[in-house]
């Protein structure tokens, strides 16, 4: 059973929508007991990194996400994604989860040409390194971002990439610890083929 983690953050609708179009048995939960019971555990997320870890840290879940990341798989995505790291600095500077190393920040003191913060709509996904994430996906499909904040200072983790002036990190693997910057459940095919993929994991 895939669980995904409800802590008042995150668009859980379209999710278990994409779930539920591919059969595969889900349920959302912050219960500590489910969440032990769970095959594989989803950290979805939208809005405000410090938010979101202090409504993470006040549910009290924290020791229960990094004891799961240490034997089953779990999934960030967006800004699920860019809590597994160690550090953000998204108004002002907040301590993530540490399951992968590096730091999430801004796209605009990064960037090279005037493009439009946030982030938002198609890009194509360039696989950087092997993943059972991408089993069924294509160098060069597109999917779809919403985000004006990135994760850099991991190369050993990153395992896609997308274009938007400079090289944004699209996916990251670490251990049984996944994420994607973009959403899956908003990625058409593709998406549901990645989420497919995490199934089976």
């Amino acid at each position: 059973m895939t669980v995904i983690l409800d802590y008042g953050v995150g668009n859980l609708f379209s999710l278990t929508g994409s779930l539920k179009a591919l059969n595969i048995p889900a349920t959302v939960s912050a219960d500590p007991d489910i969440i032990r019971r769970a095959d594989r555990l989803i950290l979805p997320g939208v809005g405000a990194f410090g938010d979101a870890i202090d409504k993470l840290y006040h549910t009290s879940l924290v020791p229960y996400i990094i004891e799961f990341a240490e034997k089953k798989p779990i999934l960030g995505i967006c800004l699920g994604m860019q809590l597994l790291f160690e550090k953000s600095y998204e108004y002002g500077v907040h301590k993530g989860l540490g399951l992968i190393k590096g730091n999430v920040c801004p796209l605009a003191e990064d960037m090279k040409q005037p493009l439009k913060i946030p982030h938002m709509g198609w890009n194509s996904l360039k696989l950087t390194k092997p993943s059972k994430l991408f089993k069924y996906t294509k160098d060069g499909e597109y999917v779809y971002y919403v985000h004006s904040y990135y994760a850099k200072d991991c190369a050993a983790s990153i395992t896609a990439v997308s274009d938007y002036g400079i090289t944004v990190t699209g996916a990251v693997e670490n251990g049984n610890v996944y994420g994607t910057q973009f959403h899956p459940e908003k990625s058409g095919q593709t998406g549901l083929k990645i989420l497919r993929a995490f199934a089976e994991l």
